[in-house]
């Protein structure tokens, strides 16, 4: 992986390979949004959906008020998060005729197609061409970065933002030590927009200390220690203006962290232990609370959600990089480069295996490793081509065959699960099918919009009207306001299943299977992702087949 050329594959058009790559990219972005515009309606809001879209409210509230409405700092524990997604959608639903939540809905798509793009340019930045496109296609074509773009507030606006400072990262090791006011911006807005949204983003510096000692050790080795601090400290002086922006952004997407300077410490230390009342969830077939979450967790999961051949890849990168590190033909500037996406893609799960702290929704959490890994797996994709044409030429259709039946398995499954990609399981786990009753799915809660337009269908084909003188009446096992904005005015919403005259209930473990007719059934790959019952007449105790927490 020390070098990449952009010939690594033989094509019989006249183009060079690099022109054929990026028109492929293109058309992949360009395939993307496409989809993304036409399918945005479909995805359901989750549990956190509404919060949000009240802490957006808040925030603009308080920059409105000039301050002096300061309720969105003080908001359940958001405030203790960056908004500006939240608020980028409160201000663009004012803009386009869209409801709120789809205008969140087409806002996710938008910024996980940004990430796509800034994927591709940094995977053609490290490897070339070749290794780019790759990079896009496998980001593309990994449902648990796609379904998350189009309704997870946090975590992948995060991914996109941390990819955008990786690039930053990635162009001033190449530029050192005399990086291009546009490296210094994109470090800065990249660093800004990840902490401001997270605090998880300040792992970035340790991806950059530790990152950069490479570089630095061949520094001192050819220009001596003295010119080497004498570099490193120019490069942090001409890097204060982007250092200035990025605290700016983040003090504008997350204004908490700029009113005492101890806030952003305040979040981690707030974070570093869980908040909540503990509650189960399933893992590897048992119930198991979330503080007490075994080491496997992560590994686990990310084994069994991420497509194989990216699985593949992505492992072969990072091996092939502690190879590199000890090599003298490998330059310090490479090695650098390679061991912050590295670090990138394997750093926070690797503390978090080390820390165990509560774990809980999958890997939706750790979403942000997703690119990184990418990067690596294109990458590593792009020097197994390159070798073998120097070596095995005739080889060279076989690997890209494998390479592209790769591809083809999270497509077809993405294609089957629609809209419910993030809860996808691979052919290691033997898909949603096999993880069902092993793992949590649909943890958001997707399903209940689908339930609920079915619901509303089914009462019209049937011509019922609600009793005279009340809306209809609905118990709902899962979260209610996706449900209560689904259903519409129309119905009301509740835990109460006694006087309730149907029951909306997810497929996961902690909903009751009722004996009553069933109305409306949700399923993917055979899997019941949700159900409608008619329970007029009958006497249901609970929806819930555990306790609550």
């Amino acid at each position: 992986m020390s070098s990449i050329t952009t010939s690594a594959i033989d094509t019989p058009s006249r183009r060079s390979v690099e022109r054929a790559c990026d028109d492929l990219a293109i058309i992949v972005l360009t395939v993307v949004g496409l989809i993304a515009s036409l399918t945005f309606r479909d995805y359901g809001l989750g549990w956190d959906d509404y919060t949000h879209a009240e802490y957006a409210d808040l925030l603009l509230r308080m920059y409105g008020s000039g301050f002096k409405d300061t309720g969105a700092l003080s908001f359940a524990n958001l405030y203790m998060y960056g908004g500006g997604f939240d608020m980028a959608a409160a201000l663009l639903h004012k803009a386009i005729p869209l409801e709120l939540f789809e205008t969140r809905r087409l806002l996710g798509a938008a910024v996980g197609i940004i990430g796509l793009a800034v994927t591709w340019r940094l995977g053609r930045r490290v490897g070339g061409p070749l290794a780019g496109l790759a990079a896009l296609l496998l980001l593309a074509l990994c449902p648990t970065f796609y379904g998350h773009m189009f309704m997870n507030p946090k975590d992948a606006p995060f991914a996109v933002a941390m990819v955008i400072l990786m690039l930053g990262l990635v162009r001033l090791a190449e530029e050192y030590p005399s990086p291009s006011p546009r490296t210094i911006l994109i470090v800065g807005l990249g660093a800004g927009l990840s902490i401001g949204s997270r605090i998880l983003g300040g792992l970035a510096l340790i991806y950059a200390v530790v990152g950069f000692v490479p570089m630095l050790l061949e520094e001192i080795r050819t220009q001596g220690a003295r010119e080497a601090v004498r570099r490193f400290v120019h490069v942090g002086y001409v890097l204060l203006p982007g250092l200035i922006l990025g605290y700016l952004v983040m003090g504008l997407i997350w204004p908490w962290s700029i009113i005492e300077p101890g806030n952003p410490f305040q979040a981690a230390t707030y974070f570093s232990h869980f908040f909540e009342k503990p509650w189960k969830e399933m893992f590897d077939g048992a119930l198991v609370s979330v503080p007490d979450m075994p080491w496997s967790y992560l590994p686990t999961l990310f084994a069994l959600q991420l497509p194989e051949v990216l699985l593949g890849l992505s492992i072969a990168a990072a091996v092939a990089t502690l190879l590199a590190l000890p090599r003298a033909d490998v330059s310090g500037r490479r090695k650098t480069i390679l061991l912050m996406l590295t670090l990138a893609a394997t750093l926070p799960i690797a503390v978090a295996i080390v820390k165990r702290p509560a774990l809980y929704n999958g890997i939706r959490h750790f979403i942000f490793v997703i690119p990184p890994m990418t990067v690596l797996a294109g990458t590593a994709f792009a020097w197994g081509m390159n070798w073998l044409k120097q070596n095995r030429r005739s080889w060279q259709p076989a690997a890209l065959a494998v390479f592209s039946f790769g591809l083809l398995l999270p497509l077809g499954e993405m294609i089957r699960l629609h809209p419910y990609q993030y809860t996808h399981f691979n052919h290691i786990a033997g898909t949603v099918r096999g993880a069902d009753y092993r793992y949590m799915l649909d943890y958001w809660g997707l399903a209940l919009k689908q339930a609920s337009d079915s619901l509303r269908e089914e009462l019209d084909e049937r011509h019922e009207a609600p009793p005279h003188g009340r809306k209809w009446k609905v118990a709902v096992c899962g979260p209610q306001r996706p449900a209560q904005v689904a259903l519409g005015p129309d119905f009301t919403i509740g835990w109460d299943s006694h006087a309730a005259d149907f029951a909306m209930t997810l497929g996961e473990f902690y909903c009751k299977g009722l004996t009553a007719p069933v109305m409306v059934e949700i399923k993917r790959d055979d899997v019941v992702f949700a159900r409608v019952y008619d329970i007029r007449g009958r006497s249901i105790s609970s929806l819930l087949a555990i306790p609550a927490p």
